[in-house]
């Protein structure tokens, strides 16, 4: 035997280990990037950038060396400088400053790698419009990067950077800025310069207070703030005249910003500590179209409400309401009203489970005198002005998909309740931008698995259809945030597996089989709505239940074995 383990000891590949020291990249990748002046070398596994491809304007074609004839449309004097090199998905822990015998790249894409610094000559790359740095281990930006007077977008997402150089304001033709999940706690005033800017993102920071000069950005359409730890919203922002879409959700806010920005349509304010909403905080509204106002803690509604009238989708899940004003009602577009998780009194668990439309009829009948409203009429679609379609008395989606599909690139909210689907097709998984569903009142038994493409949905409506478990494909949709099985055949719940659900907050499984709680269910601490009532289980008793989520969480939790 151990003249057969001998050989082993012995590397015969010892001899053609050279390609490690200096990795290549196919000739033919560089000979069709001559000619288009794009290199895409994402997912290669490149450690390093090859010379090759930095000295890829300088060196003489390998053919041209050789005295190949080349043809008219192949002379190599002729070929063209590279513009758009994507590096992305690869090994890379630096960058050379051989970058800069690239000089004429107008998109550079390092995103993906595991970069922790860039070199200072990127600031050489004078015609640079695209910058995509995102997913690596910065911790600083070079000063030299804002020079870049060309620069039209920089991603710079998900890397560990605490700060930024005052210097950012010179970039100024940037339309696009993103900075989320990093480290920040402050942002420079320069930032203010940046008056071409259209779309910012600052989600996932440790910013505490945002800077006056944010008020000078009077070209910014997106603003996203959303998980930070900031207290308070500074007026000044409402100089920001051309903002559409601001989010603020999870942060530490105990007012409700007070925003008279002319433009703003989409307000997301859940998951903060609001307990008051004021009518002249409301009355600057002027074009809201979308408030989500969900996990917070707001105890009354003003009858100024009636002052939104161009609001079409209203969050208030899981707060503290007790009463709603029936002027609610005469609001003339609303179309979509979410109130799961509020100690409502005097209006029937039922009656909210049937959708807005007969929520508003209710509503409306509280009210002496009921206000005519123009076309009341109900449509059988509407396409997305607003990104969203309401679809009624269909008995299959096949007639709709190449529609919906049309839309598959800004489609965020579907309705299609109140039919008689006994299948949901695969292709809504296509619409990658959804955030809302509603399925309720239909034949549903399952869901299709690639929903779970669906990375952005965080509320799906699935009552009174006629699911016997939580589809396991829900499981994989960690965007999740709201989930109603109300009134279906579901026999057993588990904990282990709605744990991953760590944005999950209202679960609505009430008038259902269950025979038995599991006590692990008190675990899922993200949960702050559990409706449990209408199911045939003995512990815990009704009395419990009915003293509402955190009395039952708090047994549950009492009940795990030790």
């Amino acid at each position: 035997m151990s003249r057969f383990r001998k050989p082993e000891k012995v590397d015969s590949l010892a001899g053609f280990r050279t390609e490690e020291t200096e990795p290549t990249v196919p000739y033919g990748l560089l000979k069709a990037a001559r000619k288009s002046g794009q290199l895409n070398l994402s997912g290669r596994g490149l450690t390093e950038v090859p010379q090759n491809v930095y000295r890829l304007n300088v060196d003489t074609p390998e053919e041209a060396d050789k005295n190949v004839s080349f043809g008219a449309s192949e002379r190599w004097w002729e070929q063209t400088d590279l513009t758009k090199l994507l590096l992305s998905s690869n090994l890379l822990t630096q960058l050379s400053d051989d970058i800069t015998l690239l000089p004429g790249l107008t998109t550079l894409d390092l995103h993906d790698n595991q970069l922790s610094s860039l070199p200072g000559a990127l600031g050489e790359l004078q015609e640079l419009q695209q910058l995509r740095v995102s997913h690596n281990q910065l911790t600083t930006l070079p000063v030299e990067v804002c020079s870049l007077q060309n620069l039209r977008s920089l991603t710079v997402q998900q890397n560990q950077l605490e700060s930024l150089p005052e210097e950012l304001g010179q970039l100024k033709n940037l339309t696009e800025l993103d900075l989320s999940n990093n480290h920040l706690k402050g942002l420079p005033s320069g930032l203010g310069r940046l008056t071409c800017l259209q779309k910012l993102n600052l989600s996932d920071n440790k910013l505490s207070s945002l800077p006056d000069s944010l008020a000078q950005l009077t070209n910014v359409k997106m603003l996203d703030c959303s998980k930070n730890q900031l207290t308070d919203i500074p007026a000044s922002l409402s100089g920001m005249l051309a903002l559409e879409q601001l989010y603020l959700r999870h942060n530490k806010l105990r007012l409700f910003p007070q925003l008279p920005a002319p433009a703003l349509k989409e307000l997301y304010v859940g998951n903060n500590q609001i307990e008051h909403l004021e009518a002249e905080q409301l009355a600057c509204l002027a074009a809201i179209s979308l408030l989500e106002l969900r996990d917070n803690k707001i105890k009354s509604l003003p009858e100024q409400i009636t002052l939104l009238s161009t609001l079409t989708r209203l969050d208030l899940t899981n707060n503290d309401i007790t009463i709603l004003p029936a002027s609610l009602s005469l609001l003339p577009n609303l179309k979509v009203l979410l109130l799961e998780g509020n100690p409502l009194r005097g209006i029937r668990r039922d009656l909210l489970t049937k959708g807005t439309n007969e929520l508003l009829k209710y509503l409306r009948g509280r009210i002496k005198e009921e206000p005519e409203r123009a076309g009341e009429g109900h449509t059988a679609m509407t396409l997305p002005s607003q990104a969203s379609v309401n679809v009624h008395s269909i008995k299959t989606l096949k007639s709709l998909v190449y529609r919906l599909v049309e839309f598959h690139s800004s489609l965020s909210d579907v309705n299609l309740g109140f039919n008689k689907l006994t299948c949901c097709s695969p292709d809504v998984c296509k619409l990658l931008q959804l955030t809302h569903i509603d399925l309720r009142n239909n034949q549903l038994s399952d869901l299709p698995p690639d929903m779970k493409s669906l990375t952005k949905l965080r509320s799906i409506i699935l009552n009174y259809n006629r699911f016997k478990s939580i589809p396991e494909v829900l499981y994989q949709i960690s965007s999740l945030e709201t989930v109603l099985l109300g009134n279906n055949q579901v026999g057993a719940v588990d904990p282990g597996l709605l744990m991953k659900l760590v944005n999950l907050s209202t679960l609505d499984l009430s008038n259902n089989d269950l025979l038995n709680v599991p006590p692990e269910l008190g675990l899922c601490s993200s949960l702050r709505c559990l409706s449990l009532e209408g199911n045939p289980f003995r512990s815990p008793r009704a009395a419990i239940v009915a003293k509402g989520t955190d009395a039952v969480m708090e047994y549950l939790r009492s009940r795990i074995p030790t």
